[in-house]
């Protein structure tokens, strides 16, 4: 069968941890949108490359010209109400009620918000200002909790908040 993509290769290359390892083959071990879904901890090596992504990573289909002539898809029909962006702040100091209501028609694994809850926290440790001392209080408030998961990604997202004010090389 032909998959029309000939000698392109613009997915593999639009990869933004090279999870296509071939055309037509993923390593869903290193796929964003596959680690964004799962419980558990996030690999280190690829929370650089979550970047600023709660949800999601659509790089490899943004990149395919077959997908981009077909045209982008309509996203709020996935968060209905949510708008273009998502304070991941604001899902750290929601209660799990809060959260799976404002979050619910997401996919979230075993329906356990703390699986949002990280995300947010890598995010934060990709975006955040090393000024922002009110999201430094609220991760050092989730170091200090009872989820070791949960600390030991806010401790990584507040360690990289302090490499990039001393700016150092990653």
């Amino acid at each position: 069968v032909d998959d029309g993509c000939g000698s392109c290769t613009r997915c593999l290359d639009g990869c933004p941890t090279g999870a296509i390892v071939a055309p037509g083959v993923i390593d869903a071990r290193r796929c964003l949108a596959w680690l964004l879904q799962k419980s558990g901890t996030f690999p280190t090596e690829l929370r650089a490359a979550l970047g600023d992504r709660i949800y999601g990573c659509d790089d490899c289909q943004e990149a395919c010209p077959p997908t981009v002539r077909l045209g982008r898809r309509n996203m709020s029909s996935a968060a209905p109400g949510l708008g273009e962006w998502v304070d991941p702040l604001a899902m750290l100091t929601m209660s799990d009620d809060e959260l799976l209501d404002t979050y619910g028609l997401w996919y979230i694994a075993e329906r356990d918000p703390r699986w949002l809850r990280r995300n947010a926290i890598i995010v934060l440790g990709n975006t955040t200002d090393p000024n922002d001392y009110e999201t430094l209080d609220v991760l050092q408030s989730v170091i200090d909790g009872k989820d070791f998961v949960l600390a030991e990604h806010a401790q990584w997202a507040v360690d990289e908040i302090a490499r990039r004010a001393l700016q150092v090389p990653q």
